[in-house]
């Protein structure tokens, strides 16, 4: 039986050791020392460095090739220089001949990065990967663009004046269709970002800025195959006197090493290899000797500390499983790893505003919605706690339930909702399930008490929702409302009249006094409630590019038809209007009460207790006796008449082209 005492470990250890090092220090000797000098490095975590880059004070240069140079900034973030221009390097791919580069001043500066210069290639050993495109920014303009997809630059715009600075993807539209030239606008600037194939449906989620941090690639061919040939054979490639040089172990060669190390190198590789073996396994059997022998000392005590345990009030529970977040329950990753079938591409239901929707079952039996959020969303983690804050606190009929969340510290950020089955009004209205035709005039009367009512209760907490639109308002098999979607919501003090924010929210649905002046309240969403309202009667989107350009926002075309004095042309054929006068008064009097909300002056607008108030007297049998007389939806298109119209650029913004809502169940 192997005995283990104090003086075999030591013994044992030191005479190993030294015939290690011995072949170590023979072995490191006999190697070129260009060869050594050229290893690749590390820049950070993920970050590998080697030939055609290297890396300053780290490598030699002539383990690089020209124009290659790359800065390791504290350890951890390489920089590389491009046309006068210092990029931050995410990654490099050896395979593809690419480097993902994000201009410093985009990667670094949180609250405006803004180009300044063109990148130009010409002196440059690079060229623009396959799938980029440039994003233009226009500073200084003297008018404001027609494009409808512009993302807006305020903080490049000269303080007190009129001119506007914007950005945006001119596609196969010229300037004169933006309304921007070099003419009327202080300088020009173009950014290239790089555009995988399907991500267009994300940009309506991003800023200009998130959009510039996503870079861009850069694609080399220099020494390509002189490079893979000096590797195969064992070289590390370099570059010295304007020519492509491989280093090998014994010495430099011109474009590979020779075929296999000498007899004397085999053996002490052989050698060194065995002996490695020999040692771990030796050190292996000593540990688990030690433990074992550890483990039966400590076993006799180890009952008694268990016990101390259970009546120790200062141990805390499980901090994943089992625990509460804002009263909320956590479950684990793997939980709703397995609930989803490992997040199965067929289980998903759509994407919510800030990440993917995935049909879940949980082991106790519920069906749930689990939202995973978007990885490349910088901000999830303030969207994930917000959405949880906000939704810990609240409880109605009308509101989406949420049973809970991983960790903020888990692997992934993940929410679990209530499943609501039915999808959304969207999908009814005007989505994958319009077709089924089911929404009759007086469910969706109902849908809009019940949306009002959700609203009202969030006002009445002090909580705006910031993305009132008819894909955040979900629907059971009953078509009863469940409003959904607070990653954009915010607490409203109540002491005063308004909250600034950054732009966010929907096209179509975000209120133009926002965009004036970035200012949030109440009235903000018994505006994008108005634009739900007209969908409820049209059966239309709120966005789509297919109509006359005055008419791309749903709101400008409802005031265009309510000014022409036909409402009739803006209702769904299939609600009735024309045939069934019931139908006819009620759905004009939500179309003026819609009006209403639409005013361009939020002191206009209902507050969402009004409004809530008006639906259910519409609804009742009374008030539609007692208003059917009365209804003048003339009166609407006066009031508005004197308002300035809604201008379709001035609520579009970050919105791709399609002609329909996307649709989703979150």
């Amino acid at each position: 039986m192997f005995i283990v005492n104090e003086f075999f470990f030591p013994t044992m250890f030191i005479k190993v050791v030294g015939i290690l090092l011995v072949l170590l220090v023979e072995t490191t000797l006999s190697a070129d020392q260009q060869y050594e000098a050229c290893e690749p490095r590390q820049c950070g975590d993920n970050l590998k460095v080697r030939f055609p880059f290297w890396i300053q004070n780290q490598h030699q240069s002539y383990c690089g090739h020209p124009g290659f140079e790359i800065t390791c900034k504290d350890e951890e973030m390489a920089m590389i220089r491009v046309s006068n221009n210092d990029y931050i390097v995410r990654n490099i791919s050896y395979e593809a001949y690419s480097v993902l580069v994000v201009h410093s001043d985009a990667y670094l500066d949180e609250s405006c990065p803004t180009p300044l210069h063109n990148i130009s290639l010409n002196d440059a050993p690079f060229e623009f990967g396959p799938r980029y495109l440039n994003l233009y920014f226009f500073y200084n303009c003297t008018s404001s663009p027609r494009e409808y997809f512009t993302y807006p630059v305020p903080c490049a715009t000269n303080i007190n004046t009129s001119r506007h600075s914007f950005a945006a993807f001119l596609h196969q539209m010229g300037l004169e269709y933006l309304n921007a030239s070099s003419q009327n606008c202080q300088s020009m600037v173009n950014a290239p970002v790089e555009m995988e194939e399907g991500a267009y449906q994300n940009l309506e989620r991003m800023t200009y800025a998130d959009i510039l941090r996503e870079g861009f690639l850069l694609n080399w061919g220099v020494a390509r195959n002189n490079c893979t040939i000096c590797e195969t054979s064992g070289g590390r490639c370099g570059f010295d006197r304007d020519e492509f040089i491989c280093f090998c172990p014994d010495r430099p060669h011109s474009r590979s090493c020779s075929k296999g190390p000498n007899k004397r190198k085999k053996i002490a590789i052989g050698l060194g290899t065995g002996l490695s073996g020999i040692f771990v396994t030796c050190m292996v059997f000593i540990f688990i000797a030690y433990r074992r022998r550890k483990r039966n000392k400590l076993a006799s005590s180890s009952g008694l500390i268990s016990r101390s345990m259970s009546f120790d009030p200062s141990i805390k529970p499980d901090t994943e499983k089992g625990s509460t977040y804002f009263q909320t329950p956590i479950f684990t990753y793997k939980e709703l790893h397995e609930a989803t079938d490992h997040f199965d591409t067929n289980k998903e239901l759509g994407d919510g505003g800030f990440g993917t929707v995935y049909h879940g079952k949980l082991r106790d039996g519920r069906v749930v919605a689990v939202k995973r959020l978007f990885e490349h969303n910088y901000k999830r983690v303030e969207q994930f706690m917000n959405e949880i804050a906000i939704l810990s606190r609240l409880r109605h009929r009308n509101l989406v339930t949420l049973y809970g969340c991983t960790n903020r510290h888990s692997r992934e950020l993940l929410l679990v909702y209530e499943y609501v089955p039915n999808g959304t009004v969207a999908d009814h209205l005007h989505g994958n399930r319009a077709d089924a035709g089911l929404l009759t005039w007086p469910i969706r009367l109902t849908i809009a008490i019940e949306s009002a009512d959700a609203l009202a209760y969030l006002h009445a907490s002090d909580i705006i929702h910031r993305d009132v639109k008819t894909n955040n308002i979900l629907l059971d098999n009953g078509f009863h409302v469940k409003v959904a979607d607070f990653g954009l919501s915010r607490l409203f003090p109540t002491d005063v009249t308004h909250v600034s924010t950054a732009p966010q929210g929907t096209p179509g649905y975000v209120d133009p006094e926002y965009y004036q002046c970035y200012q949030l309240n109440d009235r903000s969403d018994v505006y994008s409630f108005g634009v739900v309202l007209i969908e409820l009667i049209s059966s239309k989107p709120a966005v789509d590019i297919g109509r006359h350009r005055h008419e791309i926002n749903l709101a400008n075309m409802a005031i265009n038809r309510i000014h022409n004095q036909a409402l009739h042309e803006l209702v769904d054929p299939c609600l009735g209007f024309e045939s069934d006068s019931t139908v006819r008064d009620t759905i004009t009097l939500v179309a003026e009460l819609a009006f209403r909300c639409l005013q361009q002056e939020k002191e206009m607008r209902p507050c969402m207790v009004e409004v809530l108030e008006t639906l259910k007297g519409i609804e009742s049998e009374d008030y539609k006796k007692n208003k059917a007389d009365e209804i003048d939806i003339s009166a609407a298109a006066r009031l508005l008449k004197n308002s300035q119209p809604l201008s379709p650029d001035s609520v579009t913004d970050k919105w791709v082209s399609k002609s329909t809502t996307p649709n989703t169940s979150n």
